[in-house]
């Protein structure tokens, strides 16, 4: 069956507009052949993040959104009302494109679910090519397996430990707010929409989280702070005692065993380019934002730029 991602391609080629349904998955728009919003239940709305924390009024949304037309569509009107700036509506937008899409990779689509002439209320704010959203997917998929390997984590119930194997934690302000919203029941795309944010967002933070030891993980996946199942990292070596054939003379206690010392954290990256944990302050976070490129695509350095930003917080 094609994918979502072979039928965007071929819609590319002949430079359509219009919406790509992809079922209950999702939707797709482009204009002129490239990729200008899509969305997925999956994911919180732009309405949602627009409108988290009251930083937008939902009722500015709303009209914005009924009033909106191919010639003046909503995304113009909300800036020329001064809801927003226009810089902060695209970089929204490119928000939940990158969000939205990288939940739709890989599901199955139909060129007979192409609707053509259907256009998205915004109106177009940045054009995406199929390969470079492909790219941004994969980078996404990696990041996730970086900070824990399993996918498990993805559609349970976010549980933190009343009680952590470790005297202070240093926390991002989203995996702070993560921690302070987890009610042991919802899952994290949940509290993606009950916190505004993206979900992606949202599910590294949670399997970055659970790699610190922080949250309850299932027995399939292993105790916090151990490698899960499946990750390929060695088992440790069973430890067997030493003997001696010296008697130990019971008036002289055995030396108490060294406790253990905590690893030194620093901010120098990884390999892959991710700060160590630990790594605090922005002197130490701009030693590993990505390095600039030539590459003259705005929007390709746009999300370089997001995703750089999106690590710090």
């Amino acid at each position: 069956m094609p994918t979502m991602e072979s039928v965007l391609i071929d819609l590319a080629e002949d430079r359509v507009t219009g919406a790509l349904r992809l079922d209950e998955a999702g939707t797709v728009y482009l204009t002129d052949g490239r990729v200008t919003y899509a969305e997925s239940p999956a994911v919180p709305r732009l309405e949602d993040l627009l409108t988290a924390d009251d930083r937008v009024p939902a009722q500015a949304v709303r009209q914005a959104r009924q009033a909106a037309t191919e010639d003046r569509p909503g995304g113009e009107r909300l800036v020329g009302q001064g809801v927003l700036t226009r810089g902060e509506l695209e970089f929204c937008v490119l928000s939940a494109v990158l969000d939205a899409a990288y939940f739709l990779s890989g599901s199955a689509a139909h060129r007979r679910g192409f609707r053509p002439g259907d256009r998205h209320w915004l109106g177009p704010q940045w054009y995406f090519d199929v390969a470079g959203l492909s790219r941004e997917c994969e980078r996404r998929r990696a990041q996730l397996d970086r900070a824990w390997p399993s996918g498990e984590l993805d559609t349970l119930p976010v549980v933190p430990l009343a009680r952590i194997p470790a005297q202070r934690v240093v926390l991002t302000s989203l995996q702070w707010e993560v921690l302070v919203a987890a009610d042991s029941v919802a899952t994290p795309a949940e509290l993606a929409r009950r916190l505004g944010r993206p979900a992606y967002s949202v599910l590294l933070a949670v399997r970055r989280l659970a790699a610190a030891g922080l949250l309850r993980v299932p027995e399939a996946g292993g105790r916090p702070g151990a490698a899960p199942t499946g990750t390929g990292a060695p088992a440790p070596a069973p430890q067997t005692p030493r003997t001696s054939s010296a008697p130990q003379s019971s008036r002289t206690p055995s030396a108490p065993p060294a406790l253990p010392r905590r690893p030194k954290t620093t901010g120098e990256p990884r390999a892959g380019g991710e700060p160590r944990e630990g790594a605090v302050g922005s002197a130490a976070s701009a030693r590993w934002l990505p390095a600039a490129t030539g590459d003259p695509t705005d929007v390709n350095l746009l999300i370089r730029l997001r995703n750089a930003l999106e690590a710090l917080t």
